[in-house]
């Protein structure tokens, strides 16, 4: 299902107008859409508005308030998005009030104070509204999303920028056994992953997708202490020293103990506590974590589960010690990247011999 696919199941089960944030829990919580975008709701925003100013009376899509979003298909009144002047890449959302009037030489900006996307999240985009899903260079990718405000960049090579991070994005996801969101084509050309369902590649996302849930069914029957252990192994393997299980009483709450440091540089102490839980886990839990952190302590959360809405405001409030949160999707993915209860089988596959691919 491709995300505007995901977008109008799930408007169409509602009837009636969401907001982006209600759409963006809705389409992951059915398990319609997957991501790796840092924040989903900018993502499906803009995923939204850049359909909405392409294809205009087409979209199957309509605003019908800032930041919220109706089928076409229902005829309801249609509110337009604020457009305000701003500098080419740096759209001016935050100048923007209700009395602005129109201005022929602004561009179309999101309608609400959400934060420009990352490269790798603008290219999925603008390669997602390619209909005759050719691949793009990267430089053709940047100047669009740059034209259309999806991203900011102060440096003087932005399209260097957008094609080292999608390097770095296929690179990453490959370590982790998960089909990269983008292909290379050689030339400087970057495609989507999803035009080739039937590829190679798609063949082993399921296969790495079958074997990912079947270690997500031997974390939740192992023994709890077992599992603080295994989650011991991972702590290390992503940079902790000074691991140490703590007692299974009188720790307030605490399971791992351990300290992360950062290039040799950078140490912090960590509490960590541990959930093998199918729910999300909500705020108090949160709350409860850090009443418990010692002097110059950060905690972390790692769940097999979610984390509510709440327990993410919570973990993130300010003037507060901080408390990060580790989902059971990220926890599987850490496992398989650093070779915990699983291993990778390679085998060798051959092509012909073609042009060279180094970019351009």
């Amino acid at each position: 299902m491709t995300t505007l696919e995901a977008i109008e199941a799930v408007l169409s089960e509602a009837g009636a107008p969401l907001t982006t944030g209600v759409i963006t829990e809705q389409i992951l919580s059915h398990g319609f859409w997957r991501t790796s975008a840092r924040v989903p709701e900018q993502s499906i925003h803009a995923y939204l508005a850049v359909d909405i100013k392409n294809k205009r009376q087409e979209s199957r899509f309509q605003r019908t308030a800032p930041g919220t979003f109706a089928l076409r298909a229902w005829g309801l009144p249609e509110v337009a998005s604020r457009a305000v002047k701003g500098t080419p890449g740096r759209p001016a959302a935050a100048q923007a009030t209700p009395e602005t009037a129109p201005d022929p030489s602004a561009r179309d900006v999101p309608d609400v104070g959400i934060d420009t996307m990352s490269f790798v999240d603008a290219a999925e985009l603008i390669l997602s509204q390619s209909a005759d899903r050719r691949p793009m260079h990267y430089r053709t990718i940047t100047e669009r999303a740059l034209e259309l405000g999806l991203v900011t960049s102060g440096g003087q090579t932005p399209a260097a920028t957008l094609n080292a991070v999608v390097s770095l994005a296929i690179a990453q996801a490959t370590r982790r056994g998960e089909t990269p969101r983008f292909t290379r084509q050689g030339r400087g050309l970057i495609g989507l992953s999803a035009w080739e369902s039937d590829s190679l590649g798609a063949q082993i996302e399921r296969h790495n997708a079958t074997v990912k849930e079947a270690l997500q069914s031997r974390l939740a029957g192992m023994h709890p202490a077992d599992f603080e252990v295994l989650v011991g192994r991972l702590l290390v393997a992503i940079g902790f020293e000074d691991v140490e299980v703590t007692q299974r009483s009188g720790d307030g709450g605490i399971d791992v103990r351990g300290t992360l440091v950062v290039g040799d540089v950078i140490r912090t102490r960590m509490a960590v506590q541990v959930k093998r839980w199918k729910q999300n886990v909500q705020a108090p839990t949160v709350q409860q974590v850090r009443g418990s952190l010692g002097t110059h302590e950060q905690g972390l959360i790692i769940s097999t589960g979610d984390f509510s809405a709440g327990a993410r405001q919570e973990a993130q409030r300010a003037n507060a010690v901080p408390v990060a949160l580790m989902s059971g999707s990220q926890l599987i993915s850490l496992l398989v990247e650093h070779d915990i209860e699983v291993r990778k089988v390679k085998h060798h596959l051959i092509e012909l011999e073609g042009p060279a691919s180094e970019e351009e």
